[in-house]
């Protein structure tokens, strides 16, 4: 016999969050008991996580029967992560938020009354002014600018991932298919009726785990997943440095046809030319090499990612 689905999924993902459990916990059950909410499922999803956060989960899942642990078989990803969440959660809508307490699980009574009041698909949390100094406030900035002017999908800046969704939002996103997983494009993609409302992010206690070297990469990922800007822009490149070429070649042939008696002297310019065509040449093969891995991966089939373990009440359904 199928099991009711609740009103509402929990759904956030553990990497090196036992310190924040439980905290998050208590806030969690707490806002669900604020807006009346009594049927309702949490959802953790261990990514792969190389502390005690899935031991923790677990003595509580046994303990709380609306407590489920999604192990996966190793570390796949914050965003891969989350979709396993969704994937596995049952609820009418699905709640997804990061553990870290920078936006506490209260905000979900903005959420939950912003889409009670519209009838929206999703109602997702944006942030005003960027929390942290500098560089962080500017990384960021940079970092959605940089994709919404090079991508064909637009994506509000300073979108944070805690966002309140309806089932069938949910289901059309895990429809999608994608094996070059990028979660916010993908889910502005989806299209729906989405709404915003300002939330303002907490200083996390401890590091983040994303560099600039991650942000980068991130970036680049991100770009070569949801546009083919960046080959359209190697073409351009390429049709420049031909014209360059061949406005360089005609000079010589014109200045030794007017001056046969001249002796060139543009060796040094010639190797100079050739040796940055050769560099935008490999630049634009590069682009392309991107873009023909993105193609390897999606064609491969693999599963996103790979469930070791559920456990809900005292119960284990190993999956192989």
């Amino acid at each position: 016999m199928p099991v009711p689905a609740p009103a509402l999924s929990i759904v956030t993902t553990l990497y090196r969050s036992l310190a924040y459990l439980p905290d998050f916990l208590d806030q969690c059950v707490s806002a669900l008991a604020r807006l009346g909410i009594a049927d309702y499922e949490l959802v953790f999803v261990d990514d792969g996580s190389p502390d005690d956060s899935a031991a923790w989960v677990r003595q509580q899942c046994r303990a709380r029967p609306r407590i489920r642990l999604i192990e996966l078989s190793r570390n796949f990803g914050h965003h891969h992560a989350a979709l396993a969440g969704l994937a596995h959660a049952r609820g009418a809508h699905v709640f997804l938020i990061d553990c870290d307490l920078e936006v506490p699980p209260a905000f979900l009574e903005d959420l939950w009354a912003k889409m009670q009041a519209s009838g929206a698909d999703v109602v997702y949390g944006y942030q005003e002014t960027r929390k942290g100094g500098w560089v962080e406030r500017r990384g960021g900035q940079a970092f959605w600018a940089a994709f919404n002017r090079l991508s064909d999908t637009m994506v509000p800046p300073s979108v944070v991932t805690e966002r309140l969704m309806a089932r069938r939002y949910v289901d059309a996103l895990l429809a999608l298919g994608d094996r070059n997983v990028f979660l916010a494009g993908m889910m502005y993609w989806a299209g729906f009726v989405q709404l915003g409302i300002p939330v303002e992010k907490r200083h996390r206690h401890g590091p983040s785990s994303y560099t600039l070297a991650k942000r980068v990469a991130l970036l680049a990922h991100a770009v070569t997943s949801f546009s083919a800007k960046p080959l359209y822009a190697s073409l351009w490149v390429g049709a420049f440095a031909l014209l360059v070429s061949l406005a360089n070649a005609s000079y010589v042939v014109v200045h030794k046809l007017l001056d046969p008696a001249s002796t060139m002297m543009g060796f040094p310019t010639i190797v100079a030319l050739l040796t940055a065509f050769f560099g935008i040449m490999m630049l634009g093969l590069g682009v392309i090499g991107v873009y023909v891995a993105k193609i390897f991966v999606q064609g491969q089939q693999r599963p996103l990612f790979i469930v070791r373990n559920i456990e809900q009440s005292g119960c284990d359904d190993h999956v192989d």
